[in-house]
């Protein structure tokens, strides 16, 4: 019950939250995915037959050489860009503030895609598929109660994470090219291709939450770890230099690994650390050119 209160206050901090989304609309549209909101102007529409004046650049070559005469494509303006959150809900991210950082994140981004005048929708899951809200204008406080409601603790929730089964639910959902955030700690199997397949059709970012513990270690004895999803319970050697530097150690390979399946997948990889206000991390991020 405690969770489920503090996290409650998700959809009343909408004002303020509001208000740092603005800065991360300004980097949305200016710095790495720039180009996709000035792409956005116009979608095709259709064919009609080349007219005196027409732009030789407009002719649809295929459908001239098919029908024998020239023909120029027409477009017509698409008003809004669409942005599509898939977040993870699973146990393992109500470890060491990883669930109210990437729910504070996702809330950031669907504002800030309101504040563009675009669409926004989400796909949530844990261990399955738990709602989608296809994209469309206004949405951002449904997002915001559907976290809020997300909010129970991890022992009512099924096990695993659905994350792959997620990916490809957003994919078959998608219609017009999206703007996709998948937010994860990525502690999962067999999310590769499906993230692959889903940015051959839309512009994707994969942000992975992580905490300061997933890095290093305090050396202070022995330290009870529980998994989240199996409920396995361990004792960990903390106070060993050999150990914790394995710990180290394998956090940057599973980094550099996820890091490198991410852009060989077409996707763009951000993270954000609990011990980072999410505002300013998506900022600096969506900044980035």
């Amino acid at each position: 019950m405690a969770l489920r209160t503090q996290h409650a206050t998700l959809a009343r901090r909408a004002s303020r939250l509001r208000l740092a989304a603005r800065t991360v609309a300004i980097s949305m549209k200016t710095g790495s995915f720039r180009s996709l909101y000035r792409a956005q102007g116009i979608d095709f529409a259709g064919v009609r037959e080349y007219l005196a004046g027409d732009d030789v650049r407009s002719i649809d070559w295929n459908v001239t050489a098919r029908l024998d005469k020239p023909f120029v494509k027409l477009y017509e303006e698409e008003r809004e860009l669409a942005v599509f959150l898939v977040i993870d809900c699973s146990r393992s991210m109500f470890t060491c503030g990883h669930r109210q950082t990437a729910f504070e994140a996702a809330a950031l981004l669907a504002l800030a895609a309101e504040q563009t005048h675009g669409a926004v929708g989400a796909l949530l899951f844990d261990g399955e598929v738990k709602s989608a809200l296809l994209p469309k204008p206004g949405q951002a406080m449904t997002i915001l109660s559907r976290l809020d409601d997300e909010a129970a603790v991890p022992e009512e929730r099924p096990a695993g994470t659905a994350l792959g089964t997620a990916i490809r639910g957003a994919a078959k959902l998608l219609k017009k090219r999206s703007l996709v955030f998948v937010i994860s700690d990525f502690r999962a199997a067999l999310w590769e291709k499906p993230l692959q397949v889903l940015a051959l059709k839309h512009d994707v970012a994969a942000i992975r939450i992580t905490a300061p513990l997933d890095a290093e270690l305090p050396p202070v004895g022995l330290l009870p770890l529980v998994d989240p999803e199996t409920g396995e319970r361990r004792l960990l050697p903390i106070s060993r230099p050999a150990f914790r530097r394995a710990w180290q150690e394998d956090h940057r390979r599973h980094l550099e690994a996820w890091q490198e399946s991410c852009t060989t997948g077409g996707a763009v990889p951000m993270g954000i650390n609990t011990a980072e206000d999410p505002a300013e991390r998506l900022r600096v991020l969506l900044g980035k050119r």
